[in-house]
């Protein structure tokens, strides 16, 4: 019953991320009982192997290997697959895992190049973006003055409302040099979200890695697109009296990096939370250990799944509109009635640089 129970967790656990798992379930159950926190971490976790069902010794598994590429000064580049170094602290070349972290036997440093499972799932979805939108472009070609027909008449809808709904809106006049910026982060995000809803994916946006990159490439592109307007409104508030400008200065230059900073942690946490919620109702059944509670535990779980790809979306939306408003306040032009802002005048209107408002 319990190996029952153990295939019936890895295959409805949906958003089966890394099982990087140092001990089994059937371990835990026998040294120290059920870790559901344990397994958890290790399953929204990144691992150097891609785990997708079962556990070795107990039954049918399925395990793929990935590339371990380190470089050790005096030692030069090591290249082998992952299935040497597991179960973990198994030795091989000199290298061992120590909770997924690739350490020398000796102590010496170690600089890990290697394709993990987050790695290889960004591989994937970048081929399959390219795969995707390359016969969404042949349908332009093909069917330009006409109707759209297959996989274009799906994602037409879409690619428009992000032009018109977010770019145009948020952005204005200037938006066309920005979209494909922000169809590539709608995308690539919706697309992750949806893939690491499938057993055995790796929970890639759920990554600060991932989240990170995106953040830091909206502060880049805004601050390199950012007109001198938008600097003034930073270091010399308009509306502000004399006397409150130096301190809005710094004000000002933290809301700079909190709004990108936002966007990575809202991201990251929104897609691990959903994550570790389906695994928490699973978990359930080992903590009572009892099948009894596993028709409420799996019901639970999966009306959460089916919320997560509304979340997938939504998120995916959030963060590109959100990136296009960053955008629009660097790139917008300066009004006139700006002009009639005195910084002495107590009566008038306060204007936040950050976000733009007159």
């Amino acid at each position: 019953m319990k190996r029952l129970l153990v295939a019936l967790f890895c295959i409805l656990s949906l958003p089966v991320f890394a099982q990087e798992q140092t001990a089994s379930v059937h371990e835990a159950n026998k040294e120290e009982g059920f870790n559901a926190g344990e397994l958890i971490l290790h399953h929204v976790g990144d691992a150097h192997e891609w785990h997708f069902f079962g556990e070795e010794g107990e039954g049918p598994h399925f395990t793929l290997p990935l590339p371990i590429i380190a470089y050790q000064e005096g030692k030069g580049l090591s290249v082998f697959s992952s299935h040497h170094l597991y179960p973990e602290g198994t030795v091989h070349e000199g290298l061992k895992l120590e909770h997924e972290t690739l350490e020398a036997v000796d102590g010496s440093k170690v600089h890990d190049f290697s394709i993990t499972k987050n790695v290889a799932s960004l591989l994937l979805s970048v081929v399959l973006l390219v795969v995707v939108f390359t016969a969404v472009s042949k349908g332009y070609r093909k069917n330009h003055g006409r109707a759209p027909k297959g996989i274009q008449s799906f994602f037409e809808p879409i690619i428009i409302f992000v032009r018109d709904e977010v770019a145009k809106k948020a952005i204005g006049p200037k938006y066309e040099r920005y979209l494909p910026y922000l169809l590539t982060i709608f995308f690539f995000i919706w697309f992750n979200n949806l893939l690491g809803l499938l057993p055995g994916a790796a929970n890639l946006t759920g990554n600060l890695a991932v989240t990170f990159l995106f953040a830091f490439l909206t502060l880049l592109i805004t601050t390199f697109s950012s007109n001198k307007y938008y600097w003034s409104h930073i270091f010399w508030t308009p509306g502000v009296p004399l006397w409150l400008r130096p301190i809005m200065i710094p004000v000002e230059l933290i809301g700079v990096i909190s709004k990108p900073f936002s966007l990575m942690v809202r991201l990251f946490a929104n897609v691990t939370a959903g994550h570790i919620i389906i695994l928490s109702f699973i978990a359930l059944i080992f903590i009572f250990n009892s099948i009894g509670i596993a028709p409420l535990s799996i019901a639970f779980g999966l009306f959460i799944n089916v919320l997560e790809l509304l979340v997938a979306v939504l998120q995916a939306y959030i963060f590109t509109l959100l990136t296009a408003m960053y955008i629009g306040g660097a790139v917008e032009e300066h009004h006139d009635h700006d002009y009639g802002i005195g910084g002495d005048d107590a009566d008038a209107p306060l204007h936040v640089s950050g976000s733009h408002a007159h």
